[in-house]
C-alpha cells in the first residue's frame, strides 16, 4: 500500500506572519511530497515492507535491507517527521503550555523560560540540517534533542513530543540565514493542545 502526502491541518496561510503561506506551499507541496514520492520508489524494490507502516519501518531499520537503509531513514523519515510538524503548529496557537505537560516541563528543566532557550538552542546549534526535539526518551524521560538531516527519534527508541524544522527550506523564503529569528517567532505557533494530547498518550 503506497504511502501518500497527508494535507495540511490547516490553510496555507494560517500561520502568517510566522510562516508565510508561499514557504508553506513549497514545504508541503514539493518537499514533504518528494519524500513521499521517493519512499515510495525506494519500497519497490521490497514487497515485503510495503504493506508495513511508516512507524513500523523507522522504528525497525535492522529489518530493512542494507541496500535501501539509508533512503528510507532519509525519505521515510522526511514524511514522518514533516507530518509530525505540521501538527506541532497551528494558528491562534503559541503562548505557554498548562496542565499535566506545564508541570513535566517545569520538572525537568526548572522552568519554561529555561525549556523554550534550550530546545532553541538544540536548533541554533544543529550544523547544516536536521530537526530539534522534545522527547520521551528510551527511560521514559522528557528529554531535548536534535537530529541531523531527516533522522526521527522514532528510530531511537524516542517518542516526539514537539519538533521543529530547522532545515533551511522551512525559513529561508522570509528569514534568509537568520534561524535565530526564525525560532524565535516559530513559538507563537506552537499547538500545545497537540504537544499535550502526545504527553498523555506516550507518558
Amino acid at each position: 500500500m503506497a504511502h501518500e502526502l497527508p494535507p495540511l491541518p490547516y490553510d496555507y496561510s494560517a500561520l502568517e506572519p510566522t510562516i508565510d503561506e508561499q514557504t508553506m506551499h513549497i514545504h508541503h507541496d514539493k518537499h514533504h511530497a518528494a519524500y513521499v514520492t521517493n519512499l515510495n520508489k525506494t519500497l519497490e524494490s521490497a514487497p515485503a515492507l510495503q504493506g508495513k507502516s511508516l512507524e513500523d519501518l523507522l522504528a525497525n531499520l535492522s529489518a530493512v535491507p542494507d541496500g535501501i537503509r539509508q533512503a528510507v531513514i532519509n525519505n521515510g523519515g522526511g514524511v514522518f517527521n514533516h507530518t509530525l510538524f505540521w501538527e506541532f503548529m497551528a494558528p491562534k496557537a503559541g503562548g505557554e503550555p498548562t496542565g499535566e505537560v506545564a508541570t513535566a516541563i517545569n520538572a525537568a528543566f526548572g522552568n519554561f523560560a529555561a525549556f523554550k532557550d534550550k530546545l532553541s538552542n538544540a536548533g541554533m546549534t544543529r550544523f547544516g540540517s536536521g530537526w530539534a526535539w522534545l522527547v520521551f526518551d528510551k527511560d521514559g524521560k522528557l528529554a531535548i534533542t536534535s537530529t541531523a538531516n531527516q533522522d526521527s527519534p522514532i528510530s531511537i527508541g524516542q517518542k516526539a513530543l514537539l519538533g521543529v524544522d530547522v532545515w533551511e527550506h522551512a525559513y529561508y523564503l522570509k528569514y534568509q540565514n537568520r534561524r535565530a529569528d526564525y525560532l524565535a517567532a516559530w513559538w507563537n505557533v506552537v499547538n500545545w493542545a497537540e504537544v499535550a494530547a502526545r504527553y498523555a498518550r506516550f507518558k
